[in-house]
């Protein structure tokens, strides 16, 4: 925890490198200060179908799900740092997006593996 979790149109998949794309999330998140490297997690969904104004119109959204206890601070930090790095990359892409989401400590659960 936490999770980056990347949506894009598949034709960014023509100009970038995902695994490029998930490398500059993670390190962003190790960039913030705000959570640990070892706790990170990334994983990217391309969307075949989607509307946007013009039809060649290209995206890559993240959401971010932390525990919840990180300040509004800590939060926009990560999600500037996610856009300077990612706009740095996806110099074409018309538009990129960050959400930072909450999740409920109690309510989140998961199973490792040992």
């Amino acid at each position: 925890m936490p999770h980056f979790v990347i949506e894009y149109s598949r034709d960014v998949e023509d100009q970038y490198d995902i695994n490029k794309v998930m490398q500059i999330a993670y390190k962003s998140g190790v960039e913030s200060d705000v959570m640990q490297a070892v706790d990170i997690k990334v994983r990217a969904t391309p969307y075949d179908h989607y509307r946007l104004l013009n039809d060649d119109d290209s995206f890559v959204h993240i959401t971010v799900y932390l525990l919840a206890g990180r300040t509004d601070e800590q939060k926009e930090l990560i999600a500037l740092t996610l856009r300077k790095n990612l706009t740095n990359y996806l110099k074409t892409i018309t538009s990129i997006s960050i959400d930072i989401r909450d999740m409920n400590p109690i309510a989140y659960k998961k199973h490792l593996l040992e």
